[in-house]
């Protein structure tokens, strides 16, 4: 079962339990999935469902900074329980040991020596860890690799 696949099931799931939240974080989730297959006239595959996918998470978190900033704890439940939902459908994290050996690989795998050949290590690493690292995380692993 695909990834588009399971969220489709989850939507008919939300309907029928009548759960109104759930039902309305998915249905914002498939509107941005087929927002942009209509735009790109693709079919997405899970890869780019990941991609949509970390888009939402990222601006959850920065929603649920500003609420906070602001006070409004109403606000910032209904963002948390978004990003709870949203984060379950993406691919399981890697851990540290597996970072460090993706990046050690991908700089031997480009023959990078220095910070100027940085995009490529990431070109090499942006579709290997996509939705199971946090890509800042891997950046800056990559340059300090590079600089020391």
């Amino acid at each position: 079962m695909t990834l588009r696949d399971r969220i489709n099931e989850d939507v008919k799931t939300a309907m029928r339990a009548r759960d109104s939240a759930r039902l309305g974080a998915l249905r914002l989730l498939t509107a941005a999935l087929k927002q942009r297959e209509v735009d790109e006239r693709i079919v997405l595959d899970d890869a780019g469902v990941v991609a949509i996918l970390e888009k939402l998470l990222k601006q959850r978190r920065e929603s649920i900074t500003q609420f906070e900033a602001a006070g409004r704890t109403d606000l910032v439940a209904g963002e948390r329980f978004e990003l709870e939902l949203l984060s379950g459908y993406m691919p399981a994290a890697l851990g540290d040991e597996e970072i460090e050996a993706a990046v050690a690989d991908a700089i031997a795998q480009s023959g990078a020596t220095s910070p100027r050949d940085m995009g490529k290590v990431m070109a090499i690493l942006k579709p290997a860890l996509a939705g199971r690292a946090d890509m800042t995380r891997v950046s800056s692993l990559v340059k300090g690799q590079l600089v020391g």
